[in-house]
């Protein structure tokens, strides 16, 4: 890629951007929210077309117009998030657009059959016949990669892969990945985990505000290095975490007691007999492999569903079957994992969507009317205090990248009277920047007496901000500690369903 340039209005997306891939390497595209590298890898799957500038294909110049073209030059995307049907079944998905709907020559077990031997060629076992709903993220993650692969692609586009899974799936994933690149694909892994780029990046590109800054090879660099070409600076400094002493009243800021939930996907308990409490000014994380109970624990905590038996409490008060609303007015506040899905209206602008949850507590309001001057004066304020680009309330929330998207969640939680806050993979999909930011905000609430509980796939993020741990099983504790007392022996024990003595 020679040369790309795109914009949006006043805002430059990509400012002359040259990026090559070399046969057989994972080369990391890195930078901030903002600095380009979704723009350039739509550009290159022929999602959006370039302003200015040229793409090469060996030393042939193509012009690719469509996902489809992309993929007819053996181009494949697997995209942060999946584009799967979750009624079909793996076989399904990966057939899906390449045979005629009217084929009826192709049979169901001819195509489970085809579809497990690619995969088993790909080392990347799979059950074709199963209900892509009915897998955990990581194996959907390998159905998109199996879709791409079987239309041909030779060159594979991974955005951010790894941000949901957990540590064992992260290897597995990044053997795959080894594994497809010594079987001759070429691979651009966008990722802002810098362990993971110096663990099987052969070439990283950074970019910085639309332009590239460096290109280096593997060796010249490392998380240092790396971090500083991304942001200009060090690493931010997180404030220390001096606690808040709340033993003495013994005061709970949320409590869960003896929680049931049953599971939507088949006979079992999606959390079984669950408690765990947290105080003001504690961060408690959860942690456990994608899939254990985590998205029925958050759903029951915010009265989104109604669990089958036990108590959920706010400072002391049975809200078990009161509504989101009731419970948001007790302190609680939400970074939901899905911020698509849950988060944000899409639809709506970026001020309306920071303003959403003052305009339902009526702070907007005058005889019924909304003050829109004095939305779009606050939400200016704070897009700006949170670094979301572009910072214009009057822009379609839909239109701005993952991490931006994020920031504005961050942005309408946080600036609230909050005083607990239920993080759920809170940093999913944002720079390095951005994750140190949102790192100071929680241990600042954490310090101001708020109550934090923080469920995450990362364990570096786990460690650095939990004061307490606890681990999951299908939805059953398993491990339970203070962080700084927690051997990563233990920790990688419990989350697979095991027990260790503490002793080891």
């Amino acid at each position: 890629m020679q040369r790309i340039s795109k914009r949006y209005g006043d805002t430059i997306a990509n400012n002359g951007v040259d990026f090559d891939l070399r046969p057989n390497e994972i080369h990391v595209l890195l930078g901030e929210n903002g600095a380009g590298k979704t723009t350039l890898m739509n550009i290159l799957f022929g999602h959006v077309r370039q302003d200015s500038g040229s793409i090469f294909l060996g030393n042939d110049e193509v012009r690719i117009d469509s996902p489809l073209h992309a993929i007819q030059q053996g181009i494949g995307m697997v995209h942060q998030h999946f584009t799967l049907v979750p009624s079909f079944t793996v076989a399904e998905n990966v057939m899906l657009g390449v045979r005629k709907a009217t084929d009826f020559s192709f049979r169901t077990a001819e195509i489970e059959k085809e579809v497990n031997q690619k995969a088993d060629e790909l080392h990347m076992p799979i059950n074709a016949a199963l209900e892509v709903r009915s897998l955990p993220t990581d194996l959907q993650q390998r159905v998109e990669i199996l879709k791409a692969l079987y239309r041909g692609a030779r060159i594979l586009i991974m955005d951010e892969p790894t941000s949901l899974l957990g540590p064992k799936q992260i290897q597995n994933l990044l053997m795959i990945l080894s594994e497809l690149r010594n079987s001759g694909h070429s691979i651009v892994l966008v990722t802002h985990k810098l362990a993971e780029v110096v663990e099987i990046a052969d070439r990283v590109t950074v970019l910085r505000k639309g332009e590239r800054v460096t290109s280096m090879d593997r060796g010249a660099f490392d998380e240092r290095s790396l971090a500083h070409a991304m942001t200009g600076h060090s690493r931010i400094k997180l404030p220390d975490r001096t606690s808040v002493d709340s033993s003495a009243s013994g005061s709970m800021a949320i409590e869960v007691q003896n929680l049931v939930i049953r599971s939507t996907l088949g006979d079992f308990d999606a959390v079984d007999n669950l408690s765990f409490r947290v105080s003001p000014g504690e961060v408690l994380g959860i942690a456990g492999v994608e899939g254990n109970g985590q998205r029925e624990i958050v759903d029951s905590l915010f009265g989104l569903i109604r669990p089958d038996s036990g108590k959920v409490l706010i400072s002391g008060k049975d809200v078990t079957t009161a509504t989101p609303l009731v419970r948001r007015r007790s302190g609680l506040g939400a970074i939901p994992e899905d911020r698509q899905g849950l988060g944000l209206i899409l639809d709506m602008t970026i001020g309306e969507n920071i303003a959403m949850t003052r305009i339902m507590s009526g702070v907007y309001s005058k005889f019924g009317l909304i003050d829109w001057g004095q939305v779009a004066s606050d939400s200016v304020k704070l897009l700006e205090e949170y670094d979301v680009r572009p910072p214009n309330p009057s822009v379609k929330v839909s239109s701005l990248s993952g991490g931006n998207q994020q920031k504005v969640v961050l942005a309408r939680e946080m600036s609230t009277d909050l005083s607990i806050l239920v993080a759920d993979n809170p940093t999913w999909g944002l720079d390095v920047g951005a994750i140190d930011y949102v790192h100071r905000r929680i241990l600042e609430l954490r310090s101001n007496g708020g109550a934090v509980l923080l469920l995450t796939l990362d364990l570096e993020e786990l460690f650095k901000l939990a004061d307490r741990v606890l681990v999951l099983y299908r939805g059953s504790q398993t491990l339970e500690g203070l962080a700084g007392d927690i051997k990563s022996e233990q920790l990688a024990v419990a989350m697979a369903g095991g027990s260790i003595d503490e002793r080891q």
